[in-house]
């Protein structure tokens, strides 16, 4: 017999998921939101961003890898941007790149994000729109930032489908909705 899993509704532009429940420390909880391979999910989330990101004036999409990659895809197809993808390994091919530390809550543990060489001149000088799935700690756009400084270029926006935790942190990214976070305290 299969156990009982905890979920959390969620609701973006008329599309509804269960959100599995997660236990991230000993009584405390996170919705967990996986986009991956979740289409019909994917693109109306990357319809509402679009929308929201139509006053702001920007020129490049970043996402860190991997979860992130179909939702900052289908915004650079909605809205004829590009994108660049910060990788968490180095691969010899990337050549000289540039890197930030961030500690993920998905992960536990210190992870580097590289900006490929390739994409370096892309991004110099340019608007930049953070994307991230869920934001919960901000470590992860920490690093992004960090990395985009580093190259010159200029956040002008961080966007995502979810903030987590306190939402007061939030005030300034564009997201679609709020996460709670669980704890049985």
């Amino acid at each position: 017999m299969k156990a009982t899993i905890d979920t959390y509704p969620i609701e973006i532009a008329g599309v509804k998921r269960d959100l599995t429940l997660f236990e991230i420390a000993p009584g405390v909880r996170i919705a967990v939101l996986n986009i991956l391979g979740d289409t019909e999910l994917v693109q109306v989330c990357a319809e509402e961003l679009a929308a929201k990101l139509a006053e702001v004036d920007y020129d490049i999409f970043v996402t860190a890898e991997a979860k992130s990659i179909p939702l900052v895809h289908t915004l650079s197809m909605v809205t004829d941007k590009l994108y660049v993808v910060l990788r968490k390994e180095y691969k010899p091919y990337m050549g000289e790149v540039i890197s930030a530390e961030t500690l993920s809550i998905t992960t536990g543990k210190p992870q580097t994000l590289f900006l490929d060489e390739k994409d370096i001149e892309l991004v110099y000088g340019k608007r930049i729109v953070l994307i991230d799935d869920v934001i919960s700690t901000g470590s992860t756009q920490q690093a992004m930032r960090l990395v985009m400084e580093k190259a010159g270029s200029n956040v002008v926006a961080e966007a995502c489908i979810f903030t987590e935790g306190d939402r007061a942190k939030w005030m300034d990214i564009i997201a679609l909705g709020h996460l709670p976070i669980f704890s049985d305290q």
